[in-house]
């Protein structure tokens, strides 16, 4: 089993001029001990469900571009981005950019948006949930075609693009990976089938098990063999959860199908964090078999 790291708070001691020191510290801990990936938010404000919706909040892949500056090795992406938020031909061009520069390390992360009060508040258009998920689709097939040799148009119902033409290309083999994340049944996970080299999923072991069979059901009407799908899903755990804690939570993920788990970096002191709770573990979770 895997581990990634999520970062969606930036609410650490010292204000903004910490901000950047700390996130370096927390990627470069991260990159040291063997995490995989790291993700950030794809918000301008904080979740208000979550913490306050003034609470610092960065834009995503300007802070992608910087962690990857800061590391070698380590993953990005965007966990995950809304397709409300950028164009699908100045996405495909960005996520483009930081795979590039970073050398093969960028994913595309990408769902249908939902934070209405963000898009209101900054003047960004908010569609209904219905055409959300046509754009998101399309997103997805704008991209891929823009990351293969067709440099031609593109016409859909939301987007129309006189040319794909993406140079240079991601020097990620073939393309730059994408997840999307939710867990809808009916849209979400049909888009995962169709499109996805990996998805999102929330809940407890039980609730991830009918949503993988919800999706191998959608694999199986698209001819997709499901395994190729990695499963990634945040572990619910404290943030000082013993390493007891933590590997009996991951194999019961790992017992319905779970490939990836990820930690929530949402404490005052993030590299310690990293440092104290999950090095110890990682050899562990290396050992955990997926079903």
């Amino acid at each position: 089993m895997q581990l990634d790291v999520h970062v969606p708070r930036f609410t650490w001691p010292g204000g903004a001029g910490s901000i950047g020191p700390t996130l370096t510290s927390l990627a470069q801990t991260a990159e040291e001990i063997g995490v995989r990936t790291l993700s950030v938010m794809d918000h301008w404000f904080q979740m208000e469900a979550a913490w306050p919706a003034d609470e610092p909040m960065l834009e995503g892949y300007t802070t992608l571009g910087y962690v990857a500056g800061q590391t070698e090795q380590l993953r990005v992406r965007l966990l995950v981005g809304g397709v409300t938020y950028r164009h699908p031909g100045l996405l495909a061009k960005t996520v483009t950019t930081l795979d590039v520069l970073s050398g093969g390390r960028a994913e595309l992360g990408l769902g249908a948006a939902w934070y209405e009060r963000e898009h209101r508040g900054l003047g960004v258009p908010f569609p209904p949930v219905a055409e959300r998920f046509e754009r998101l689709e399309e997103a997805l097939q704008i991209c891929l075609q823009m990351w293969s040799d067709d440099d031609g148009s593109y016409t859909g119902k939301h987007y129309q693009l006189e040319e794909t033409l993406c140079s240079p290309h991601p020097v990620s083999s073939p393309r730059p990976r994408i997840i999307i994340g939710g867990s809808g049944e009916r849209k979400t996970l049909k888009l995962v089938a169709t499109y996805a080299d990996a998805c999102n999923l929330f809940g407890d072991a039980g609730v991830i098990a009918h949503k993988l069979e919800v999706l191998r059901r959608h694999c199986d009407v698209v001819g997709r063999d499901p395994s190729e799908i990695e499963v990634t899903a945040l572990l619910n755990v404290a943030d000082g959860a013993d390493s007891d804690t933590i590997i009996g939570e991951a194999e019961s993920l790992g017992a319905v199908g779970v490939h990836t788990v990820m930690a929530r970096s949402t404490g005052a002191e993030p590299t310690r964090w990293l440092r104290e709770v999950w090095a110890p573990v990682l050899p562990r979770l290396a050992t955990i078999e997926t079903a």
